[in-house]
């Protein structure tokens, strides 16, 4: 059956994700420096904040997939 094929898959990422965001720490702690410091007291998170910090994060974790897919 298709449909349980595509959750095998989606779980296989799911599991993979540990190891792909320990290889981007360094992004995902600036990201989340960024969207602490955009948020403190009552700011509220706004669209493309900080989608620079993002865009690098979002990099980090493509060109690791990437490489344990190899």
């Amino acid at each position: 059956m298709s449909g349980s094929n595509a959750w095998s898959r989606s779980r296989e990422k799911m599991r993979l994700f540990p190891e792909l965001f320990a290889q981007c720490a360094g992004e995902a702690a600036t990201y989340g420096k960024c969207v602490a410091a955009s948020t403190a007291g009552r700011q509220e998170l706004r669209k493309d904040m900080c989608a620079k910090e993002f865009e690098a994060l979002k990099t980090c974790f493509t060109a690791a997939a990437k490489k344990k897919a190899k």
